[in-house]
């Protein structure tokens, strides 16, 4: 557990939409909260789709109206004691400054506090916010579109942001989403080899490709996946490799 004063500020990030940049940030937010014992904020920076807001309004609806996942929320309550994270609404300009605010007045001690920053770097503000998270982790998918995009972006942020002293950022890590068996081992390997020549940092856990990350809890759902209330399952986590992600990901950020 983290002892620190000051919380972890953590993004999924990347210049091209699509990716998986919010839905791993409610993956990751909600595996540390509601199952590890972390205490967890979240600002939801993407204006104007503001979509981890709209996600949270649609959990709560859909929990009210399931009385099996309503049975698991009570369950988890009582048994973790903790309400459900906060989910903040900020634009990028400035959400620094509002997180540390938060964080400095909240009523629990914070160990994380995720940003679900925009995909365009001329936003306002978002260069800033970037060059304040201390570690950033980018979705990548095997579509030339995807990694030309991610490439630039991400040279963008470590030859620029990087370079800047004041920067935070301690690790900018790649990994691979939407991994399909059937698409071709040698065209993984050419991108590998131009990863590697950037020298940038490739993470070794792959996330397979799941109908379950583009679908909130369906109507008679029985488990959760992809959710602001509750953990993923773990048996669906470990379906599509989000289990050995997680692993990684707490090495990464020494949490």
């Amino acid at each position: 557990m983290r002892t620190k004063q000051r919380p972890l500020f953590i993004a999924f990030s990347s210049q091209k939409g699509g990716v998986g940049k919010s839905t791993f940030t409610v993956l990751a937010a909600g595996i540390l909260h509601y199952r590890l014992g972390y205490n967890v904020a979240v600002f939801d920076a993407d204006f104007p789709q503001h979509s981890l807001m709209k996600m949270k309004e649609r959990d709560l609806g859909m929990v009210m109206e399931n009385e099996i996942l309503k049975k698991l929320a009570y369950k988890q309550f009582t048994t973790i004691n903790k309400k459900a994270y906060p989910i903040i609404q900020h634009r990028a300009d400035g959400v620094l400054e509002a997180a540390h605010d938060f964080s400095d007045s909240s009523a629990v001690p914070l160990d994380v506090i995720f940003f679900d920053l925009p995909g365009t770097v001329n936003t306002p503000g978002i260069l800033k916010a970037l060059a304040g998270m201390h570690n950033i982790f980018t979705p990548i998918t095997a579509d030339r579109i995807v990694m030309e995009s991610t490439l630039v972006f991400t040279q963008l942020l470590q030859d620029v942001i990087m370079k800047n002293t004041e920067t935070s950022i301690k690790t900018i890590n790649l990994f691979w989403n939407q991994v399909d068996g059937r698409e071709s081992t040698p065209l993984y390997d050419a991108y590998i080899r131009v990863i590697d020549e950037l020298g940038l940092s490739l993470m070794r856990s792959q996330v397979r490709s799941s109908t379950r990350f583009r679908k909130e809890s369906e109507a008679g759902a029985k488990t959760v996946f992809r959710s602001t209330l509750m953990p993923a399952d773990e048996r669906l986590m470990k379906t599509c490799g989000l289990d050995l992600f997680m692993n990684e990901f707490l090495r990464i950020t020494e949490l």
